[in-house]
């Protein structure tokens, strides 16, 4: 028998997404895998047990990860998941590491291999594995939905014998993949569109798709993007003007989409419970960072809240998975070419490359540590008793071999 690969059922009660598709575990086999899904993994993405059967994988249950060379996921395991993980296997998934220590730690001391696919470098050979702008794609794209939905108006101007209907106006804060699909979508829906972001680069991006540009263009503005394009966060002075600006600006406006976020951070504020006042009766706010702490003051995770002067504010939690059947799909395919990366193809078998610059860039734990250099602090407790760890209980039983963890200082990373 060759290696096993198996993909769980999520447990998380918010997360309709899969980590395979009847068409990657076909792939995955063609790989010399063997392909274990548990029953009822994909029910939520409207993938149904027998088109994994038909696929050649085995539907199998929980208790199968305890054999699995490499488990495919969509979140972060649970203490009880890695309880059942063997020493050595490979755990691939979007590890949400960034103040959850703890749980670094413990999947260090289970001696998984784990990689965090939201750390993906945005190179050209990695496109394909990008999940977090597959993703953030369809996150976009449901935002205007979303907000369409909440808004009892229409969203193009139409002209009619009784009279014309005046096309929204929609104004997206951050542009990013999201921001731009976004844009995009409300564009094909016909309102009338305004963005801004901190980047200069966006500007001419935002134009080509119809939309207008705003922004208090300054030197900090000139110099605001790192060098792997992520957003940088801006003074306090230059947030101050752009407030000023987007103030008088949202007043304005019908909808408001907003997607702003930083690498490590907890997401920026961008709307003020002054904004939201000044806004017109039934006027929607759309807060795609309200896991993240979210943009938007008064914005709640998981509720649509009205505010007193009737502004909806809505905090869908897991926005791709409101559309799960094509996010789970763009997903999967993203696990699949970062595993075949991980196989030797001759062999047919898991070779990692702790060399290669994806590992590199992804591998959160491996034999016993934790070997990302922005999870010191995860570092420190890999050796600490589970109560000075945080954890309510510890893998019981035997850990692969470890050493103390390398203590590195903090560094930026992670999400745009």
């Amino acid at each position: 028998m060759g290696q096993t690969v198996f993909v769980p059922k999520e447990i998380d009660a918010n997360e309709t997404r899969v980590a395979a598709s009847p068409d990657t575990a076909k792939r995955l086999k063609g790989l010399g895998f063997d392909v274990i899904v548990e029953a009822g993994a994909g029910a939520a993405s409207r993938i149904v047990d027998e088109d994994y059967a038909k696929a050649g994988a085995t539907i199998g249950k929980a208790a199968d990860a305890g054999s699995a060379d490499v488990i495919l996921k969509v979140r972060r395991p649970t203490d009880a998941e890695i309880k059942r993980y063997k020493p050595g296997a490979a755990v691939i998934a979007t590890m949400d590491p960034y103040g959850n220590d703890a749980a670094v730690a413990a999947m260090a001391r289970a001696g998984v291999t784990a990689f965090a696919m939201e750390f993906m470098p945005r190179i050209t050979r990695a496109q394909v594995m990008d999940v977090l702008s597959s993703q953030a794609n369809l996150a976009g794209y449901q935002a205007v939905i979303d907000g369409a939905a909440e808004y009892d108006r229409a969203l193009p101007m139409m002209m009619t014998a009784a009279g014309t209907v005046p096309a929204a106006k929609l104004f997206v804060m951050g542009v990013g993949v999201a921001g731009l699909q976004a844009i995009a979508t409300a564009r094909r829906l016909g309102a009338i569109v305004t963005a801004t972001d901190v980047r200069p680069a966006v500007k001419e991006q935002v134009q080509s798709l119809g939309a207008k540009f705003l922004a208090v263009e300054d030197e900090e503005f000139k110099a605001a993007e790192t060098a792997g394009g992520y957003a940088k966060e801006m003074s306090k002075a230059y947030q101050a003007k752009q407030a000023a600006l987007t103030a008088e600006h949202i007043a304005k406006q019908d909808i408001v989409i907003t997607t702003a976020l930083i690498p490590g951070r907890p997401a920026p504020k961008l709307v003020s419970a002054e904004m939201v006042a000044s806004m017109k009766p039934g006027s929607v706010i759309v807060d795609l960072a309200v896991e993240r702490g979210g943009n938007v003051d008064g914005a709640v995770p998981g509720k649509v809240v009205t505010t007193g002067n009737g502004v909806k504010i809505i905090g869908h939690l897991n926005v791709p998975g409101r559309v799960a059947a094509s996010a789970s799909l763009l997903y999967a395919r993203n696990l699949f070419a970062f595993l075949e990366t991980l196989v030797d193809k001759a062999k047919k078998e898991l070779a990692i490359n702790r060399d290669d610059e994806l590992v590199k860039a992804t591998m959160l734990t491996d034999a016993g540590k934790v070997v990302h250099a922005n999870f010191a602090a995860a570092a420190a407790l890999v050796d600490a008793s589970p109560a000075e760890a945080g954890e309510d209980d510890a893998p019981a039983r035997k850990r692969a071999p470890r050493k103390a963890a390398d203590k590195t200082a903090d560094k930026a990373g992670g999400d745009a």
